[in-house]
């Protein structure tokens, strides 16, 4: 989940750092920021996909906004993504429209490998009440711009109070993994096959807040505006490149955590047996977005408490360090990226 009202992209240039992702360089070297866009509203995600098509998500936290996923144009332009149809939801209207053909409230958006933009709307607008039927991970054919797959969540997945937030894509296409950051922190696996949905890791410490932490900003607590911290579970996620290995963390929290992807992809296992295989990877610090570049095991963290994107070689197990690789004030959240040696983030 992003950190609040940011309204630009940017860009990280990682080439040397990956020229080197099989052994990594000690002192890892910085990369270059480059500003990519600005918006008059907020965006809380942002993907490239294999051709370099730029595609941005702005949530209906603070506003009913007029577009909920967008084409970055090369001219600057937005496109209403793939139809200005599947983006004519508004709150006003909400007893007019049936909720599963409209983005609802848009929180991510993913290209993967294969050709397809993933489309994650929990329906919760200002991150509260969740709309009825609204729940929904879509799949948007790049090369058509046509909506092929729409898995809708019912409540036995997303419950009300949940907030569905990121997702990653099996390398093989077979399988997405979505965190809930909502009330009650759960991971939710989807055989993408046949479309059904199981949530997982429901109320396991590893999805759940943790006790004492306090989320700072720009050298301050992080505050609602009923001064209460953030409560957001389990958030931040990645996938080994081989798809082996899921990982995640709560924003509320420091602790990294992993699990081997064969558990979640068993529906034969109960929560007991994948709770069981649940693995502690250690301190990567208050955390929002995370990505492992494509081709190695260098994970890419947003420490929203530095401003920064630190780096951290997974290879090195669970003690490996997060050095800091860039820190700039506009640094969010790193977003999956179809292709290499480039991070876009907001």
């Amino acid at each position: 989940m992003q950190s609040p009202f940011r309204s630009a992209i940017f860009a990280l240039s990682f080439a040397s750092l990956l020229a080197c992702a099989g052994s990594p360089p000690a002192h890892p070297q910085p990369g270059r920021i480059e500003k990519v866009a600005d918006f008059a509203h907020q965006v809380t995600g942002v993907t490239v996909s294999e051709q370099g098509r730029i595609f941005v998500n702005f949530p209906r936290w603070t506003e009913d906004t007029a577009v909920s996923v967008a084409e970055l144009m090369p001219d600057g332009s937005l496109r209403p993504y793939p139809d200005a149809r599947w983006n004519a939801w508004r709150n006003v209207r909400k007893d007019e429209l049936a909720p599963d053909q409209y983005w609802v409230c848009v929180q991510s958006v993913v290209a993967d490998r294969r050709g397809n933009l993933w489309v994650v709307d929990p329906a919760a607008p200002a991150a509260s009440v969740i709309v009825p039927g609204g729940p929904k991970l879509v799949r948007v054919d790049l090369a058509s711009n046509q909506v092929t797959q729409v898995i809708r969540f019912d409540e036995s997945v997303a419950l009300q109070g949940s907030y569905l937030n990121d997702v990653r894509i099996a390398p093989d296409g077979r399988f997405a993994y979505l965190t809930d950051a909502g009330v009650r922190g759960a991971i939710v696996v989807v055989d993408l096959a046949t479309g059904n949905a199981r949530r997982l890791l429901d109320g396991h410490p590893s999805t759940q807040q943790e006790r004492g932490v306090v989320v700072h900003t720009d050298g301050r607590p992080l505050r609602r505006p009923d001064r209460r911290g953030p409560e957001f579970a389990s958030d931040g996620i990645a996938l080994s490149d081989d798809g082996s290995y899921l990982y995640w963390q709560a924003l509320k929290g420091r602790t990294l955590y992993r699990i081997g992807t064969r558990y979640l992809n068993d529906p034969a296992l109960g929560n007991a047996e994948v709770a069981a295989a649940v693995e502690n990877y250690g301190k990567n610090g208050v955390a929002d977005g995370l990505l492992i570049a494509r081709g190695s095991q260098q994970m890419f963290i947003t420490a929203l408490e530095e401003n920064a994107i630190r780096v951290r070689d997974l290879n090195v197990g669970p003690a490996a360090p997060a050095t800091i690789l860039v820190q700039d004030p506009p640094c969010a959240g790193p977003t999956p990226s179809a292709r290499a040696r480039t991070v876009p983030f907001t």
